[in-house]
């Protein structure tokens, strides 16, 4: 087994299809398909399910490429980690988020850290709380950012900064002009809310928020990213919440309407392993918390940053 015919596997897993395959790759895809036919034969299954369309990705071809993407974005990282302390640099840092990088406290640490050091490393993952509580224990992220504050075994959890929550409603919802919206004008709504990160976070705010209210949501939940849902709410299957992060990318026949109250806002926390001695890792936490003091000392004086 080796690298290049995985490589070539997950390239087929990603276009689904061979042909398209061979032609990143720049290769006859008799080729790709001889790699592809040695490495099911050396795993003992089927990774592909061949039809005259193209290809389906079967169960165990699923669990593989999974596995597989994670283990050859390590060898990458190494490799970059590798070459970087060669050339005198700083160290490296892996991170997990959730979403959104586009506005907000994250973004502007991030902004920072790089500016202060710039030899340093950092690789981004994308992933659900769940993943990244997983990745740092199993030491594939030294630090992630996440919504609330989890429960994670062997993990610190920091909470840094609170993001205001607000309501994404169709243009033509009576509530689309307003300056702020309460939530007795939503108790009737159906909320349509993402499965994917961080929208099982946004979930529980939605819930505890009503539930303290006396309300009981109408809640649906969809296997679909933020785009996906945003243009749900233009069409008219309900509205949707997201945390200020989310509100910088404009959506067609969608509008953003602020929660007022202190209530309305959500927890971000930083998880990392107390024992995961990372210069790098040591160094970002240290500016992180130092923002967020700011942050908090000018948000109880009445100032923004």
């Amino acid at each position: 087994m080796n690298l290049v015919s995985i490589s070539q596997a997950l390239l087929v897993a990603e276009h689904l299809s061979f042909s398209r395959a061979a032609q990143v790759l720049g290769v006859r895809q008799s080729a790709v398909s001889r790699r592809v036919r040695a490495l099911e034969d050396e795993l003992g299954v089927s990774l592909f399910e061949r039809e005259s369309g193209g290809v389906r990705v079967t169960e165990a071809g699923r669990r593989f490429f999974d596995r597989s993407r994670a283990g050859l974005a390590e060898i990458d990282f190494a490799i970059r980690t590798a070459g970087n302390a060669g050339c005198g640099g700083e160290g490296a840092v892996r991170i997990g988020i959730l979403s959104s990088l586009s506005v907000g406290f994250l973004r502007d640490l991030l902004v920072r850290f790089r500016e202060e050091h710039t030899s340093v490393v950092v690789d981004i993952l994308e992933g659900s709380t769940r993943e990244h509580i997983a990745g740092i224990n199993e030491r594939r992220l030294d630090i992630a950012f996440v919504a609330g504050e989890p429960q994670a075994p062997r993990c610190d959890v920091a909470p840094l900064w609170q993001a205001r929550v607000f309501v994404a409603l169709p243009n033509g919802h009576p509530q689309a002009a307003a300056t702020d919206i309460c939530w007795d004008l939503l108790k009737d709504e159906r909320f349509i809310l993402s499965r994917e990160a961080p929208g099982p976070e946004i979930h529980d705010f939605v819930i505890q928020r009503l539930a303290s209210l006396g309300f009981s949501p109408s809640v649906e939940r969809y296997h679909v990213g933020r785009e996906t849902l945003m243009h749900l709410v233009a069409l008219g299957f309900g509205i949707s919440v997201m945390s200020e992060t989310g509100t910088a990318t404009r959506y067609p026949g969608v509008v953003f309407v602020p929660l007022p109250t202190e209530q309305d806002v959500l927890p971000y926390s930083a998880i990392w392993l107390p024992g995961n001695d990372n210069p790098a890792l040591r160094r970002l936490l240290s500016l992180a918390r130092s923002m967020s003091q700011v942050r908090s000392i000018a948000a109880r004086a009445g100032v923004t940053s």
